[in-house]
């Protein structure tokens, strides 16, 4: 673009940027009954030219909105007259923009810019003084309300400015060029000393300066979580602070290294068009003030939406990030994987919790990723660059644990460690009532005894336990458990939802093949539909296990498929002694899919056959023991046998003849007998 390209597409954006500062003031509705006169007259060749139908819409310190049905430039100086009462004002504006309210609607609504705010600030003075308190709290409550409830109209009125200044902006050739300008006058709008434009590389997980006012950009490069500017990138939440006031958020390792002094910062996250954040616009020292100004704030939020249309392609993606949004979910180190509404309310629920200092407890089975959701929250958070510890509560090496928590040996004792950063009890519900009791002592006095350090430690648990029966049974202090319960995440077993996976797979998968050397493999669907109906008792643990058996099972196959059974085989997946060791030896008691009486019924026939076999096969006898007749015992094993062979002809479960076993074929004639008297 040329040179007088630019410079016209420069006095477009700040004529746009000049409606938006008009329309982000705040304007007092004017009703017929305040006796507000009002004339416009318009300037230049049409000098002495009013418009009669001008109506008055609203006022403002820095201008003011009349309607009529009268076409007029955009750009036109008028002069307006204001009378109310023994005030009468005379102010010279020009016509910044026009808008209509709807497409039928023939009045248009001017806006007007004004540069006399002393004269307009004492006039408006006396026009709110005649306000009644109903009227001023009405317009108060509709200024505080505006943002987030906006009319029909005012939504269509925003949506313009937006799109007018987004054109505007992309018309711009010379980006690096349009930054550099915008922020010298960002400087001077808001009456400020610098100010600096930083963007996320996920590459070095740094914010760093794309421009910068009054310094070398080249030298602004730290972690995302540092600072003022790192705290708004993390939490999405623009900042207003006097650094004196404010000093756990700032950082002040720059103003040393510059030899700068930072007395106020303002600063607002920058999004792209898939709304996430990329970086961050900060402006430092208001001039002659301690911080800067709510006015200061909305122009920061306009400047803001600029920046953010500037930037709206960028879109950077790492392998290699520790920034969750910016970083592929196969190739970071620790990751939440599933699409489920479980797993997205995990997801939230870090995003609550990650910058809190409360303790935490995380409850589950054992495998479902306790540890690995603990981690996130740590490294997500603002704790994420201090040390991270564990505590395996089930250790009976009580001395080496004793040391871990009581020792006055900083390298030992891991509560001092890991100052600043967050220690982890891994089931703390098998720690022993006397260092629960020590435990809560160190919580309440905030220390150590006899050590220097005052704890700075987030603590979070876990447990597989439910720690509630354990304090009813006096084997948790409920004390502790008060402490632990003040924030509590609960992870759901992999059975309660299977629909994540398949791509919990596709990431296990991932992980295994690039780990042995292989070719990345696939799963085939009808192998994972039955993963599906398995019920998966030790959860993703045992997911990952399976599926980096069948990796290490089919070195040479790119899609594993011909595995014959999932832990009959002698090369099993899963292993099903665990879900025997939950549930027992009594085939399908815990699978969920079949209905509850048919289950009932078939471990009650497994019952019977096993007291048959006790008793030598004597059916008599062993319908004796059991305290019913012979008939009753054998129209229980036909009944069961029929809902085997339903599940069998369904096709949905794995029924092989051996379920049906030979203890009831001496009635075999009574079955055929049955059916047809059926």
């Amino acid at each position: 673009m040329s040179a007088k390209g630019q410079d016209m597409s420069r006095e477009s954006i700040m004529a746009s940027f000049s409606e938006f500062k008009f329309y982000q003031s705040f304007r007092i509705p004017i009703q017929e009954a305040d006796d507000l006169r009002f004339l416009v007259e318009l300037d230049g060749a049409n000098k002495g030219e009013y418009i009669k139908d001008a109506r008055l819409v609203d006022v403002s310190i820095n201008g003011i909105g009349f309607s009529s049905q009268e076409k007029i430039s955009v750009g036109q100086e008028i002069t307006i007259s204001l009378h109310f009462r023994k005030d009468h004002l005379d102010l010279n504006g020009c016509i910044v923009r026009a808008f209509s309210n709807g497409v039928n609607d023939e009045r248009i609504i001017y806006g007007i810019e004004l540069e006399e705010e002393t004269k307009i600030k004492k006039f408006l003075e006396h026009f709110l003084a005649s306000f009644s308190s109903d009227r001023l709290r009405e317009c108060l409550m509709d200024s505080a309300l505006k943002e987030r409830y906006t009319k029909t109209g005012e939504g269509f009125e925003m949506f313009s400015l937006l799109l007018s200044l987004f054109k505007d902006i992309t018309r711009f050739g010379d980006r690096e060029g349009f930054i550099d300008n915008m922020l010298d006058e960002v400087v001077r709008i808001l009456n400020a000393q610098r100010a600096s434009i930083f963007l996320i590389n996920p590459d070095s997980n740094e914010l760093e300066a794309y421009s910068a006012m009054g310094v070398n950009k080249d030298q602004l490069k730290f972690d995302y979580r540092l600072g003022v500017a790192g705290s708004v990138f993390t939490t999405g939440v623009a900042l207003n602070i006097n650094t004196s006031e404010d000093q756990s958020r700032f950082n002040e390792v720059f103003d040393k290294r510059f030899n700068f002094k930072t007395s106020s910062i303002i600063c607002y996250p920058i999004h792209n068009r898939e709304d996430k954040i990329v970086g961050v616009m900060e402006v430092l020292n208001k001039r002659n003030q301690d911080r800067f100004t709510v006015d200061d704030e909305k122009t920061m939020k306009v400047l803001a939406l600029i920046f953010s249309a500037v930037f709206h392609g960028y879109n950077p993606v790492s392998e290699i990030s520790q920034i969750r949004r910016f970083s592929t979910p196969f190739d970071r180190e620790y990751a939440l994987i599933g699409r489920t509404n479980h797993i997205v309310s995990l997801r939230n629920a870090i995003i609550r919790t990650k910058d809190l200092n409360t303790p935490l407890l995380i409850s589950g089975e054992a495998g479902v990723g306790k540890m690995l959701y603990a981690r996130i929250l740590h490294h997500e958070g603002n704790r994420g660059l201090k040390p991270f510890e564990e505590i395996n509560c089930v250790d009976k090496n009580y001395e080496l644990l004793s040391e871990k928590l009581w020792s006055l040996d900083e390298e030992k004792n891991q509560l001092i460690r890991c100052q600043g950063g967050t220690l982890v009890f891994r089931e703390i519900g098998k720690l022993s009532l006397d260092f629960q009791e020590k435990l809560l002592q160190v919580i309440k006095e905030n220390c150590i005894q006899g050590s220097k350090y005052t704890l700075d430690v987030r603590m979070v648990a876990t447990t597989s336990l439910d720690l509630g029966k354990l304090v009813d049974e006096g084997a948790f202090k409920k004390d502790l458990y008060e402490f632990f319960f003040k924030t509590h995440i609960h992870m759901e077993p992999l059975r309660r939802h299977l629909d994540d996976l398949p791509i919990l797979i596709d990431y296990f998968l991932k992980v295994e093949c690039k780990k042995q050397g292989f070719l990345l493999k696939s799963f085939a669907p009808k192998l994972i539909d039955r993963l599906k109906n398995y019920d998966w008792p030790a959860n993703i643990k045992e997911l990952r296990l399976c599926v980096e058996r069948a990796v290490l099972y089919s070195p040479k196959n790119h899609i594993i498929s011909d595995v014959d059974d999932l832990s009959s085989s002698a090369a099993p997946l899963v292993d099903i002694s665990a879900k025997n060791r939950m549930f027992g030896d009594v085939p399908y008691v815990s699978d969920f899919r079949i209905a509850l009486k048919d289950r009932l019924a078939i471990i009650e026939r497994e019952m019977i056959i096993a007291e048959i076999k006790r008793n030598n096969g004597n059916k008599s006898k062993a319908s004796k023991e059991m305290g019913i007749s012979r008939e009753a015992l054998r129209k229980k094993l036909l009944s069961s046998r029929e809902i085997l062979e339903a599940l069998k002809n369904a096709g949905t479960l794995n029924v092989h003849a051996g379920m049906f076993g030979t203890i009831d074929e001496d009635f075999e004639d009574d079955i055929e007998l049955e059916k047809k008297a059926a």
